[in-house]
């Protein structure tokens, strides 16, 4: 499925794979690489809020600026864990934190398939960020349940940073 317009790169469309999720829908899970190459899954964070981000790279301004945001914020939530998810590789993602200090937010790597970004609805299809992510915000409940869902329109823009904490703590 392949949905086209709902989301912009400096406005113009930009077609993505997959189905757009919705608020009460479950949670689909996922297998990811973190920074150490091991695998996480959405159950790996069972019990808890999840707030995952997905960007298109992390050497980007937005979505370093995203990122730092997260992880400044996710030091000030209880029982919450903020998944930042693009194509980067994990070395990089690795790198990039260690030299911009975010240690709190895990920032995950969905570079070995497209499953991810075909289940929530976000992997760009053509144009230059082809296989990249779009910038989108899923807040999921301890019971895997999604409690917030924001498409970002314009991938060059910010999410809707109080929205969606609001959402995780909710």
């Amino acid at each position: 499925m392949k949905r086209t317009g709902a989301t912009k790169l400096k406005g113009n469309p930009v077609d993505l794979k997959g189905r757009a999720l919705n608020v009460g829908d479950d949670a689909p899970d996922f297998n990811l690489q973190d920074n150490g190459l091991a695998d996480v899954t959405l159950a790996s964070s069972a019990g808890k809020t999840r707030i995952i981000a997905t960007i298109p790279s992390l050497d980007t301004p937005v979505c370093h600026q995203e990122t730092k945001r997260f992880n400044d914020e996710a030091k000030k939530l209880s029982n919450t864990e903020v998944l930042v998810v693009s194509m980067d590789l994990p070395f990089g993602a690795k790198r990039w934190c260690g030299t911009e200090g975010v240690d709190t937010v895990k920032t995950l790597s969905a570079h070995r398939c497209n499953d991810f970004g075909n289940d929530y609805g976000v992997l760009i299809s053509g144009g230059p960020l082809d296989r990249c992510f779009s910038r989108a915000i899923f807040v999921v409940n301890p019971a895997g349940k999604i409690t917030y869902v924001e498409y970002v329109g314009e991938i060059a823009d910010h999410p809707n940073y109080e929205a969606a904490l609001a959402a995780a703590k909710g």
